[in-house]
């Protein structure tokens, strides 16, 4: 099922930020400079410095009278404990929850709000793929356990942050809260700009019902002219995904994946996705693996053409989750994101088909079991659906 998309807006300016001990004292600062509201949308929320951090900011917000709304996913909030809930609710914050998990909803338990969105007096916005626990950052620590990034956002384009996370906030009262409403926008991805300064689109996804984010990602691929460059933590992309990768590097375009390396939080899923890698190489994909700790950023660079945020790209994600991509094009953010991705190649271990052909059995077993239920998975959910 098709909804509305979000246009092209001009007249903003980005500012990617890179690892926690970057981005949280800026979060941290904006909060604390807030006079009129703060909304806040995650995913992973556990307790901990970070967490104990950023709940003391909202409820000194809170208590000198500014509006503040949090809308956490439930499942992703269980180690968020009732004594941090307190300290939100007793300052006046209002606490919701997204789909709260119950033996009575079975399969609806997968439907997962995995938005990562900051907005104060809906004027600043920060989006990416960060959660709120101590892997992404602790205080006084200069570095972080897990690799993320996020985009610090002005301009217009904030008013099209702040309408997706009130639309989401009202219709999570709704007891289908992953089929919002739909009464904005356009009926159809709109096309790329050809480039400009300051240009900006908010991508997204309703679990199951829309897939602007993946519409448009595709389209950025098949029309990629120079490079493609795309980071994720979780490798099990949708075939029309492995389908316009293996295309692109044939036609000569720079094609990388940046993936995790051994340092994972979800081993299994990595072997999974080394599945899809024989095909890949042989087309000519180069494939790196980041090694210095895990990396959890998603972020796309195709020719000059960004995208940041919450989503992974997989066939899990684009089913079951709420999502939401920041798109841009802007000399300023792609110069930054290149910089990054060139980076991480250079703290990463590019595996070749070679190598690939001489990995252990232990591997190869893991890499059949685990791709051999990520397969079954999809069929029984596409049969579903």
């Amino acid at each position: 099922m098709g909804g509305p998309v979000f246009p092209w807006r001009n007249s903003s300016e980005f500012e990617l930020l890179v690892d926690g001990p970057q981005f949280f004292p800026r979060m941290l600062e904006r909060i604390g400079q807030a006079e009129h509201s703060i909304d806040v949308e995650l995913y992973l929320v556990e307790a901990g410095a970070c967490a104990q951090a950023v709940v003391q900011a909202l409820h000194a917000a809170a208590v000198r009278g500014v509006h503040v709304r949090c809308l956490f996913d439930h499942y992703g909030s269980l180690a968020f404990t009732a004594e941090l809930r307190a300290q939100l609710t007793d300052a006046g914050v209002e606490l919701r929850f997204y789909n709260p998990i119950s033996w009575r909803r079975g399969v609806r338990n997968l439907y997962r709000d995995h938005r990562k969105l900051l907005l104060v007096d809906q004027q600043w916005a920060m989006v990416g793929g960060t959660g709120v626990t101590d892997e992404f950052w602790q205080p006084e620590q200069s570095v972080s356990e897990w690799h993320e990034v996020m985009v610090a956002i002005t301009g217009t384009l904030v008013a099209d942050w702040q309408m997706l996370f009130d639309r989401q906030w009202r219709a999570n009262l709704r007891r289908t809260a992953w089929r919002p409403p739909t009464h904005f926008g356009l009926a159809r991805v709109p096309p790329m700009p050809e480039g400009g300064q300051g240009l900006g689109r908010v991508a997204y996804a309703d679990a199951r019902q829309h897939r602007d984010i993946l519409q448009s990602l595709v389209r950025a691929l098949n029309s990629g002219q120079r490079r493609i460059w795309l980071a994720t933590p979780y490798f099990l992309p949708t075939w029309k995904v492995r389908r316009s990768l293996r295309r692109a590097a044939s036609r000569g375009i720079d094609v990388r994946l940046l993936l995790t390396g051994p340092r994972t939080d979800h081993p299994s899923v990595r072997y999974a996705g080394h599945n899809y890698y024989p095909k890949l190489l042989k087309a000519g994909v180069k494939i790196y693996e980041y090694q210095p700790c895990f990396l959890h950023l998603k972020m796309v660079l195709i020719d000059d053409w960004v995208s940041v945020g919450s989503c992974n790209f997989d066939h899990w994600n684009l089913r079951f989750n709420l999502e939401a991509n920041l798109e841009a094009l802007d000399p300023s953010l792609t110069e930054a994101v290149e910089r990054s991705f060139t980076t991480d190649f250079a703290a990463s271990h590019e595996v070749s088909l070679r190598d690939w052909r001489r990995r252990p059995l232990w591997g190869r077993v893991q890499q059949r079991i685990f791709g051999w239920m990520d397969r079954l998975s999809v069929a029984v959910f596409r049969r579903r659906g």
